[in-house]
């Protein structure tokens, strides 16, 4: 088999960074990078997921290079993919680290992250959690709300220390993307009005263990249109402008993330194209930007492998029965989301199509990777790849009907390593302590 040129696999100056990838197809086989996908299958076993180092790589660099005109912190979003290896790569690269929990926060610290590159979010901090980040020296905690400003000065107080803040401001911008991804309306529970906001600020600015350092908005995620991301960092700014007619400054405005990927037919906006609608506010207050960015960088990256079980034409429809399911990957049964499904090697016939639903072994009606999809005919054996699963794939998967974790690979060039292993039973069960029960 030839193998795929790293340098020409996908075009450098192709539509947009966030629908580039390394997955191609080179005589009739999908090839990740340099390495054909049934090598990886037949070595670690199915179902597992697929990374390809040097596209979320080229996706960082690209929007680290739309923003070089202006200072600026890109936080990778642990919650997308929180890998340690992956996290690794991108950290040695540059990327800080956004996170939302102490066990985030210690992948970040272990992947070596510098504290002063980690953002804290989240709206249900624990007083543990508030201790681990402040002495790890985080650049800022994005507070959610009045009681966690509180309780996030005693700890400080109590440290004898001061922590560095930002308040999450719920701008009530509506957006258009599944309701669980919208973030910023009123009725979300993430963030606190702008009104409220001010009052925050003020009451941060008298406290003894509490500095200022900055203003957050998340809006959303899975975002293709660059009007609310403009809207939000427009108010963002002008509410810089009010806390320093206050004498509260603020030195950085952190927008989030949110900016979506190509799954079927979205065309998100470029990095570029999103740089050149937000900077110009940031500079205007004089703030650096801080960038939260978790699905743009690492969806297209990655693939879920499965292997087809059988083939199941019942009486109102035809089921492909796949190893993967979806306690493996749970977004088109979570959310309906949808996921571009391809042969990993192309048929001879290409006519030859079945309609079918794609789902697992779960003992759940709701089981499914897709619904209703027309896909080229398969038979047992068949490898399939679930496309753009490298965010929230991996990351949302469980070990429900006690089945394992998938294993995680990771490729560059024409090497691969699996950067998490699939457990045995035995390590499933480690952790309950089934010798102390007696009878």
């Amino acid at each position: 088999e030839r193998r795929l040129s790293v340098d020409t696999a996908v075009p450098v100056d192709s539509f947009s960074c966030v629908v580039m990838h390394y997955f191609q197809y080179s005589n009739g086989t999908l090839f990740c990078e340099g390495v054909p996908v049934p090598t990886v299958a037949d070595e670690v076993g199915t179902p597992l997921y697929l990374y390809s180092q040097n596209t979320f790589l080229r996706h960082y660099r690209r929007l680290d290079r739309a923003l070089s005109g202006t200072k600026h912190i890109i936080c990778f979003a642990l919650k997308a993919n929180p890998n340690i290896a992956i996290c690794r790569v991108l950290a040695s690269d540059g990327a800080g680290a956004e996170v939302v929990s102490g066990g985030e926060l210690d992948r970040a610290l272990r992947a070596g992250v510098p504290g002063e590159r980690i953002v804290f979010n989240g709206n249900g901090k624990t007083e543990g959690e508030l201790r681990y980040a402040l002495d790890s020296d985080i650049l800022m905690f994005c507070v959610d709300s009045e009681q966690e400003l509180d309780l996030l000065d005693a700890v400080a107080k109590r440290a004898g220390r001061n922590a560095p803040i930002a308040v999450r401001v719920n701008p009530d911008i509506p957006v258009e993307t599944h309701p669980y991804l919208a973030t910023s309306l009123r009725e979300s529970k993430f963030g606190v009005a702008t009104d409220r906001a001010i009052a925050c600020y003020e009451f941060a600015a008298r406290a003894d263990n509490l500095d200022v350092v900055g203003i957050h908005a998340h809006i959303g995620s899975q975002l293709v249109d660059l009007t609310p991301f403009e809207e939000s960092v427009s108010r963002l700014a002008e509410s810089v402008r009010e806390l320093k007619k206050r004498h509260i400054d603020i030195r950085y405005i952190d927008l989030g993330g949110g900016l979506g990927i190509t799954y079927s037919d979205e065309e998100p906006p470029s990095y570029e194209e999103f740089a050149d609608a937000v900077v110009s506010y940031a500079r205007d207050v004089g703030c650096a930007i801080v960038l939260e960015p978790g699905r743009s960088i690492i969806g297209n990256a990655g693939i879920l492998v499965t292997r087809v079980l059988y083939v199941k034409r019942g009486e109102a429809k035809t089921f492909v029965v796949v190893d993967a399911a979806m306690n493996d990957l749970i977004r088109p049964s979570l959310y309906g989301a949808y996921h571009d499904i391809v042969p990993v090697a192309e048929s001879d016939h290409e006519d030859a199509k079945v309609r079918a639903d794609v789902v697992g072994g779960i003992c759940e009606s709701g089981d499914f990777l897709a619904r209703d999809r027309e896909l080229p005919a398969v038979k047992i054996g068949d490898l399939l790849a679930v496309m753009s699963a490298g965010a929230y794939g991996a990351a949302m998967s469980s070990t429900y009907n006690s089945r394992p974790l998938v294993p995680e690979v990771l490729v560059s060039g024409d090497t691969f390593k699996v950067i998490r292993k699939r457990p045995s039973y035995e390590e499933m069960v480690s952790l309950e302590l089934v010798d102390e029960i007696r009878d």
